[in-house]
């Protein structure tokens, strides 16, 4: 049964900085501004705060709330994250192995660490407990959005739905789908094709029961990998995907490693490519999100265009796991959808801005191995407005909801974050007070002394900034996190 509606939200009018990236490259600033949100979250009129009574008598409306940044204080307001896995990319129950990889590669990290832990989930205390912890700590980190891979128990995923929705986040919930005998484990595996399917619609009900518009949580078909899944189950979740209006979202993961590339040709000798098996088996489709794409060759880069499926880059778990430098930029150009994903737990951290700062820095290490001209090796090199665009407006629109969130418009939804830093005080060393330092501590390692443009304040931000710089969240109005 779907949960009791939620309190009524109160027309509101934002009143502050808004800071966007609504074109990749592009940082939209809005200074001394006002942003009226309705009763059902969605964004009516933006407006020069000196407009103020203007904007309220145009709506109509009769009543409101105030929110603004408070007076002295140095901070502003930005869209909420949106990440595959979980974000456009992230692993739920893999949070308890965060920064757990040792010297390991992809295959041997996951049968030490992944596998043992995502099986310890048949145990639903242990997946609430989890689980809890997952959605509170990606809220707290701003992502207001995100794509989950579950396990393979209908409960435990179930349980992710619900608590998802609980907590007022989107979320996309995917039980994942193993079978292959040869490939996993026998302690943690579908048992065959036929259950896998009917486990995978046990969960998709759930979802559809629990939010049948669809306003916050959805269903998302995901097998884990190609290698992972019999031909036979990747054939019946393309059909399944196909059965439903709209087409269900799909997630799995392609080429983030050279032996996982490998191990696919053996596997399935009679497709052209990692890209096409998933094209053979109608799990390329324009609703689908393939995580980390590292290892991409140009043909599989042109059907993935002609496809208009989207990419989650998880840099931070390509870097930790030496998977690889994935080619943005390259995407970018070929016009492939591209968002962040924090790859939890082969990422180390649930943070957009980390995935962020990492991709900037391995798209100029990627930049340095080039042979090319110098023109072009600047050209791979992600810009902090490009790293917050694939984390806002790249991840909505791999994930299909490019109308709704990422920037602020008229007419698209309240998915927002309130940013505030610190500003260091013009006093003397023996002025110091011990107050002022403590509120400091609270917001984190982000100084601003001054005479910082909008573009270093931000680049500050990313580079610097962590949950404490987020102090409130909101997803579709509601406030989900303070």
């Amino acid at each position: 049964m779907p949960l009791p509606p939620p309190a009524p939200l109160k027309r509101t009018l934002y009143i502050g900085n808004f800071v966007d990236t609504p074109r990749i490259g592009q940082l939209q600033v809005r200074e001394r501004t006002v942003v009226a949100v309705d009763e059902m979250g969605v964004i009516r009129a933006i407006k020069s705060e000196r407009n103020l009574e203007d904007v309220v008598r145009e709506l109509g409306w009769d009543s409101w709330e105030v929110e603004r940044e408070e007076e002295g204080g140095e901070g502003w307001w930005a869209p909420g994250f949106v990440v595959s896995k979980p974000d456009t990319h992230t692993h739920a129950p893999q949070l308890p192995n965060l920064a757990l990889f040792g010297s390991s590669t992809l295959l041997s990290w996951l049968e030490t660490y992944t596998f043992p832990l995502e099986s310890s989930l048949a145990s639903l205390s242990n997946a609430r407990r989890i689980y809890n912890r997952a959605v509170t700590s990606l809220l707290r980190h701003g992502t207001t959005t995100a794509a989950y891979y579950a396990t393979t128990h209908v409960p435990a995923t179930n349980l992710l739905a619900t608590l998802a929705h609980s907590y007022g986040q989107r979320a996309f919930i995917g039980r994942v789908c193993m079978d292959h005998p040869e490939i996993n484990k026998p302690f943690y595996r579908d048992s065959d094709p036929t259950s896998a399917l009917r486990d995978t619609k046990a969960c998709i009900e759930h979802c559809q029961n629990l939010d049948p518009e669809q306003h916050l949580v959805a269903p998302i078909l995901t097998p884990r990998f190609a290698p992972s899944c019999t031909k036979e189950l990747l054939g019946s979740l393309g059909e399944l995907a196909k059965e439903h209006s709209p087409p269900l979202r799909i997630q799995t993961h392609i080429s983030e490693n050279t032996s996982e590339v490998e191990l696919v040709k053996k596997m399935f000798p009679e497709c052209d490519s990692y890209m096409d098996v998933y094209d053979r088996y109608s799990l390329l489709t324009p609703q689908t999100v393939l995580a980390h794409a590292v290892h991409l060759d140009d043909t599989e880069i042109q059907t993935l265009t002609q496809r208009k499926a989207g990419v989650a880059h998880c840099p931070v778990s390509n870097t930790a796991l030496a998977s690889g430098m994935c080619p943005v930029r390259k995407l970018l150009d070929s016009g492939v959808k591209v968002g962040l994903g924090t790859d939890v737990s082969g990422g180390c951290s649930c943070s957009v801005l980390v995935a962020g700062r990492e991709a900037c820095g391995v798209s100029r290490l990627l930049a340095s191995t080039l042979k090319c001209e110098e023109v072009e090796r600047e050209r791979v090199k992600l810009s902090v407005e490009e790293a917050l665009y694939l984390g806002t407006v790249g991840g909505a629109e791999v994930l299909g909801l490019g109308d709704k969130v990422g920037k602020f418009e008229v007419g698209m939804e309240w998915d927002a974050q309130r940013i505030e830093v610190t500003r260091v005080p013009e006093v003397e060393e023996n002025d110091k007070d011990e107050t002022t330092e403590r509120e400091d501590a609270d917001l984190g390692l982000v100084e601003l002394w001054g005479k910082e443009t909008w573009d270093e304040k931000v680049a500050k931000w990313m580079y610097c900034g962590d949950d404490r710089n987020t102090r409130k969240v909101w997803v579709k109005g509601r406030c989900v996190w303070e």
